[in-house]
Formats: C-alpha cells, sequence, structure tokens
C-alpha cells in the first residue's frame, strides 16, 4: 500500500527525532513544515546542545520555515511533529497561523520518557497568585507606554 503524503512526512519528523537523538544529548523529538507538498523547514530538539529550554523541533522547525518562507506567517502551511507539541510549541504554532497539525506520539508518550507537561498544564489554569513561580505586576502605566507608541506607530507591521 502506497503511503499517503501525510504519512511521509511524518516519517521525515519522526527519522529527524531518532538521527538528532541518536548522541543522547539531543532529544526525541522532530518536526517538519510543510507548504504544496514540499518541506520548508525542519528541526530537531536542541535544548540541551544549544543551551536553550525554547529549542524544541517544533519551534525549530517554525525558525527555519519562516527564514526559508521569509515571512513571520505560516498560513497555507502544515506542521508534522513525531510528538504531541508541549504547550510553548502549541503557542508558537497559534501565532505562526499554521494551517495544521498532524503528530505521531502523545504527551502521555513523552511523559514516559521523561517528558512531562503536566506541570506546565496545570499552572497554566492557575491565576498568579497560586502559580509555582512568583508573579509580580509592576509600573503596568509606565508600560503602557510602549503600546501606545507601537499603536501611534504608522509603519508597524500587524501581527
Amino acid at each position: 500500500m502506497p503511503s499517503t503524503p501525510d504519512q511521509h512526512f511524518l516519517e521525515h519528523a519522526i527519522d529527524l527525532a531518532i538521527r538528532h537523538s541518536s548522541d543522547g544529548v539531543h532529544g526525541p523529538f522532530g518536526a517538519v513544515v510543510v507548504r504544496d507538498e514540499s518541506v520548508v523547514g525542519e528541526g530537531w530538539n536542541q535544548v540541551v546542545a544549544g543551551r536553550d529550554p525554547s529549542a524544541h523541533a517544533e519551534i525549530n522547525a517554525i525558525r527555519n520555515a519562516c527564514r526559508s518562507l521569509e515571512t513571520h506567517v505560516l498560513s497555507g502551511c502544515t506542521l508534522y511533529s513525531s510528538c504531541e507539541p508541549c504547550p510553548m510549541c502549541l503557542a508558537a504554532i497559534y501565532w505562526a497561523r499554521l494551517d495544521r497539525i498532524v503528530f505521531a506520539c502523545r504527551a502521555e508518550d513523552a511523559s514516559r520518557a521523561g517528558f512531562d507537561d503536566s506541570k506546565i498544564l496545570r499552572e497554566i489554569k492557575l491565576p498568579w497568585p497560586e502559580r509555582s513561580i512568583a508573579w509580580n505586576e509592576l509600573g503596568r502605566e509606565s508600560g503602557q507606554r510602549a503600546f501606545d507608541a507601537w499603536i501611534r506607530n504608522p509603519s508597524r507591521v500587524e501581527y
């Protein structure tokens, strides 16, 4: 039975995860961004190797796709990931305006391998005072100046 394009691109993401995690430093995650049946960005987990907690496979694939397409908007694209995206990656997917996500493993599979997002998901739902990291709002009126300047800027590019 011939594979579908979804299966093909998902296998590409899984292969990236396997290939790049064989050193034991890069995590077992891979992702590709596809537009019009062509890979426009790919990425793998580089958190430890790059000393960057945001260097997840999906984030790296999105960054590469944006550079490749010379835009910050990835509408018309699909993200293929070896695993269900974490909360951070999901937010980036929404900000990038991807049309679709196709993934292989679930969050519970990642948790079994030591990559557990459940605390983050619980924390997101809590009000600031109940979170495990202290939150202090300070200088809101002063901070509004940045938004006011942005709103007045006729050269601003809308997100």
